[in-house]
């Protein structure tokens, strides 16, 4: 654990959570489906490089939501590998990251930290992808807030205020809110501008790159740092009963 917070984790009412990516294992699903397709193509895949194929895709002006757009991103990988971009095998992406499950140490992770405090969903997925998500997390959230709720996706500030909002109607503030998430881009750089104590967790660790998320304009030094989400957990325990 990295640690230059200057709030305890015992301050916190809620905490807020990326869910492709931090909860979610969504490259693993892209590249899972990818080496499905290619398998039966007959056609040698470097999973890592269709990952960087896909994050130059996804955002391209002309990109849709998450992960409906997996079929647009398909066709561009298919182009650039050399697989054929059927409406079957675009279908067969955006299934495969629909049902895309989560990191071994989610779920239980969620679990504890439940207990602890309200937890909220923050995800630039669609509402129909969230759901299958939560489901597989075992159902932990107190509130959940998709692209579908908020009309935009982070960084979008706008998305973080809809959520202060209603924390607030809750007898909440952004002060007692910790963000946790794995995308410097989608969520570290842009809660730390809105004043937010944030939690890194960096999924990606002993990899290099950024993988299928953006890489951000300029690394942000997160409050809280951790490789896996359980770590997280287990410190909050500890800070708790301590």
């Amino acid at each position: 654990m990295t640690m230059t917070a200057t709030k305890s984790l015992n301050a916190f009412r809620y905490v807020t959570f990326d869910v492709v990516g931090t909860l979610i294992d969504f490259e693993g699903a892209i590249k899972a489906g990818l080496a499905q397709i290619a398998a039966k193509e007959a056609v040698d895949l470097d999973g890592e490089a269709a990952l960087a194929t896909y994050r130059a895709a996804r955002y391209e002006p002309q990109a849709g939501l998450f992960p409906d757009d997996l079929g647009r991103c398909y066709a561009r990988i298919a182009d650039e590998f050399g697989l054929p971009d059927t409406p079957e095998y675009r279908q067969f992406m955006i299934d495969a990251v629909g049902e895309a499950q989560p990191f071994p140490d989610s779920a239980q992770a969620l679990t504890r930290l439940k207990s602890r405090y309200k937890l909220i969903a923050m995800t630039n997925a669609r509402r129909w992808a969230f759901e299958k998500y939560a489901e597989k997390l075992g159902q932990p959230f107190w509130a959940a807030f998709t692209t579908d709720d908020t009309g935009t996706e982070k960084p979008n500030p706008t998305f973080f205020h809809q959520v202060f909002a209603h924390v607030a109607e809750d007898g909440g503030s952004k002060d007692v809110i910790l963000h946790t998430a794995q995308s410097q881009h989608h969520d570290i750089g842009i809660s730390r501008e809105l004043g937010m104590t944030n939690v890194w967790i960096e999924r990606r660790h002993g990899q290099t790159g950024y993988g299928g998320t953006i890489a951000p304009r300029a690394f942000t030094k997160p409050d809280y740092h951790f490789h896996a989400l359980i770590e997280l957990a287990l410190a909050a325990d500890h800070s708790f009963d301590a």
